[in-house]
């Protein structure tokens, strides 16, 4: 099966170095417009995605996190992107990319998880209940339905409309899919924190000073020994840190290109 991709892009088109940049679950590219249009990236060739499946995305066939870090991965080599930028799911897509061995530039890695007790739990709970039959796609269409109102208090007001917008029209049936693989993932490698050091790339981790998806403290140690992991903590932010400080993020996102060789 053809992949179509629904692509943003910004920056100079001859642009020297070029970010592939992967949004959160369930998200579209439009979560990286305030990103994209800070000063400071003015010269950075910029390619935003929304990832097949979400949104009303038609979904791949296979929709588990290695194979849609060999997708990514083939698109940032036709795009010649040299640096990635991911959120959430979005950025343990990225991990990945890294850790199989598909790219092997910078990593700025927005709120990943790195293990199944990091997560949110409501996300857990729609994952246990979802394996049910009759009771799977009833719980996954409410959290679907929910999710845009549940988001709005951390959005900024005068971004909030299209934001909620840009979370509308996901399919229950995929995103049930999408994250049963997802913590099979997690569940098997218990913590991705060896996996991200092992795969040798430059790699900065950010995430909001109140993020709700939570870093075991063995995990923190293990990422600040790790000679190549930048470990940022942002003030004033949560889960959603790219549209509540998008000028920090872009600051990191600096500094990663300037580690590109």
């Amino acid at each position: 099966m053809s992949v179509r991709w629904d692509i943003r892009r910004a920056g100079p088109a001859d642009a020297r170095h070029r970010a592939l940049m992967i949004p959160g679950g369930m998200c579209s590219h439009e979560f990286y417009a305030d990103l994209m249009a800070e000063p400071a990236l003015a010269d950075l060739g910029m390619v935003a995605v929304t990832p097949p499946g979400f949104v009303g995305t038609e979904a791949p066939d296979d929709v588990g996190m290695l194979s849609y870090a060999r997708l990514l991965a083939r698109l940032a080599e036709e795009e010649r992107c040299d640096l990635v930028v991911g959120h959430s799911l979005g950025a343990n897509w990225a991990l990945e990319m890294a850790a199989a061995g598909f790219f092997s530039g910078p990593l700025v890695l927005l709120s990943p998880t790195f293990s199944r007790g990091d997560e949110s739990r409501v996300l857990g709970i729609a994952d246990n209940v979802g394996r049910v039959p009759v009771l799977g796609p009833l719980v996954w269409t409410a959290l679907l339905k929910l999710m845009p109102r549940a988001m709005r208090g951390s959005l900024p007001p005068h971004r909030a409309d299209a934001l909620m917008r840009a979370v509308s029209g996901n399919d229950p049936g995929v995103c049930r899919r999408m994250v049963r693989r997802y913590y099979a993932y997690l569940d098997h490698y218990g913590s991705l924190v060896d996996r991200l050091c092992e795969a040798d790339v430059p790699a900065w981790v950010v995430r909001g000073e109140h993020d709700e998806v939570g870093l075991a403290e063995d995990e923190r140690r293990g990422l600040e020994a790790c000679p190549r992991v930048t470990l940022t903590t942002v003030p004033d932010a949560g889960h959603l840190l790219l549209v509540e400080q998008p000028a920090r993020v872009a600051a990191t996102v600096v500094e990663a290109v300037a580690a590109i060789r």
